[in-house]
């Protein structure tokens, strides 16, 4: 059986595998163009995400071995 090639895009951009296997981002925007935004805007942009359900069996398939 060959290996899985892994999507190196997906795995640069999903942060965190979670104990129950839910996937963790970041916002967008969160370090460009960062001093004309609000110090509440910058705060929110680097809180993590769980990606919805939906999007994570596709995101899986990208990263087998995560």
């Amino acid at each position: 059986m060959p290996k899985i090639k892994t999507s190196k895009t997906v795995s640069k951009r999903i942060i965190n595998v979670t104990k129950q296997g839910k996937l963790v981002r970041l916002r967008m925007a969160s370090q460009h163009l960062a001093r004309r935004k609000s110090k509440r805007a910058r705060k929110n942009a680097l809180t993590p995400l769980i990606i919805t359900s939906s999007l994570q069996k596709r995101i899986k398939r990208l990263i087998p071995y995560r």
